[in-house]
């Protein structure tokens, strides 16, 4: 099942990112084939962070062990939160027994639903303590179908603050932005497959997040 975002150019992008534009670089009719220029983002559509998304001493995309982009998948359903609202450890509760070393958390806001809209930046947010709950289960892969799992400051001044983003990266773990249709999946056996492209030394890469059940037919 496909959890990412169509990379179009009315894809939405974090306040100040590069927006995609694409363009043909060739075609059937003059080359004999097609290929498509593409301007974007490292953080564009549905990605991973890596460390160095606010580290400098993070570990890039590319050198990320694999399985921070392939791991048993646990859903925290959260949905009807008002915008804004803290996800604290007390809405993880239901989940967090299941959560350890080698699983990816997903945080099911619903505020994929607000893409396109001037609400989808007012998402709800991770809490620093939530976070390290997580983490201290041994967790290293945390996704949310909203731009953020921090809050998302519109004007801020100076350096954004992003603790969430923090304490993932001084673990060396990955988050995943911009997640969709988590409604549809068939839980409880599904994995999660977020495998970014290979961009050497980058902050983060997009990505085609999947889920799926080992073993399933094709």
């Amino acid at each position: 099942m496909d959890l990412s975002v169509p990379l179009d150019e009315d894809v939405v992008v974090y306040p100040g990112d590069p927006v995609l534009r694409t363009a043909p670089a060739a075609t059937v009719a003059v080359e004999g084939f097609n290929v498509l220029h593409v301007r974007m983002g490292s953080q564009t559509g549905t990605h991973v962070d890596a460390p160095f998304h606010v580290r400098d001493d993070g570990l890039r995309i590319d050198e990320l062990p694999l399985d921070r982009f392939l791991a048993p998948l646990v859903v925290a359903d959260v949905r009807g939160l008002a915008p804004r609202t803290p996800v604290t450890t007390d809405h993880l509760a239901p989940v967090l027994d299941r959560l350890g070393p080698g699983i990816a958390l997903v945080l099911h806001t619903g505020w994929s639903e607000q893409r396109g809209t001037p609400g989808y930046f007012d998402h709800p947010h991770l809490t620093p303590g939530a976070a390290r709950a997580v983490l201290a289960r041994g967790v290293r892969t945390i996704g949310v179908d909203a731009p953020n799992p921090d809050p998302t400051e519109m004007d801020a001044a100076g350096p954004a603050e992003l603790p969430v983003h923090q304490l993932v990266a001084a673990v060396d773990g990955v988050i995943v932005e911009n997640l969709s249709g988590l409604e549809r999946l068939d839980l409880p056996a599904a994995w999660l497959s977020v495998l970014p492209l290979r961009l050497a030394g980058a902050d983060g890469a997009p990505c085609r997040a999947v889920a799926f059940q080992p073993g399933s037919p094709a």
